[in-house]
């Protein structure tokens, strides 16, 4: 896997991913008035000027596109803090739970639609993939336990992303050491067609009763 999306493989393409991240709540910091919007998913606002208020990621990103706000980075976005869930991530191998279900489709909205308002994006970008490549390598260490007696397993704490990947490789290894151990127990369409009852092509139909 190597930390990258496989689009044969995933569930979902890394746009759908994105598009489900952004009903996300974020804090704007508005440079207009305008009052509440009334929503299918809530009401957001009143927005005045220079008063931080929170919309869904989408709208944030909308009003940044017209020059209407500023966006307020989560505050898991900080060097700080992705330095202590990295160092966290490195001396565990549970992945760490300090970190939101969507931060890798979040970090990249921001960065492309928001990068001016990212104190040391460059930084912030590198430590997240440097937790990326971290937790994936632990993904990795996890599934090379797999055997043909594996039933299920269980990783806490993955990110969308994360989910999105390994599901599906999961699901099909285990249909595959289940169906080398045990082919007895596996459907085959051929013999399954073969015990269905035969009727006779001219045989009477039976009335349905009324």
């Amino acid at each position: 896997m190597a930390g990258q999306s496989n689009h044969e493989l995933s569930l979902f393409s890394a746009e759908e991913l994105e598009f489900i991240a952004e009903d996300e709540i974020v804090d704007i910091v508005p440079n207009l008035k305008m009052d509440p919007l009334c929503l299918i998913s809530g009401d957001f606002g009143p927005f005045t000027p220079q008063i931080v208020t929170q919309v869904p990621l989408w709208l944030a990103i909308a009003l940044k596109k017209r020059g209407k706000c500023s966006i307020v980075p989560p505050q898991w976005m900080s060097v700080e803090k992705l330095t202590q869930v990295l160092e966290a991530e490195r001396d565990s191998q549970e992945m760490s739970e300090h970190l939101p279900f969507h931060y890798v489709e979040i970090s990249r909205l921001l960065f492309d639609h928001a990068r001016d308002n990212i104190s040391d994006a460059y930084m912030v970008r590198s430590l997240i993939e440097d937790i990326r490549d971290v937790r994936f390598h632990k993904v990795e260490t996890d599934l090379e336990a797999f055997n043909g007696r594996t039933i299920a397993v269980k990783i806490k704490n993955l990110s969308a992303m994360e989910v999105n990947i390994v599901r599906p490789f999961i699901g099909r290894a285990l249909q595959a050491f289940y169906k080398h151990d045990s082919p007895d127990l596996i459907p085959d369409p051929e013999r399954v067609s073969d015990r269905r009852p035969q009727v006779a092509p001219n045989a009477p139909r039976r009335q349905l009763r009324r």
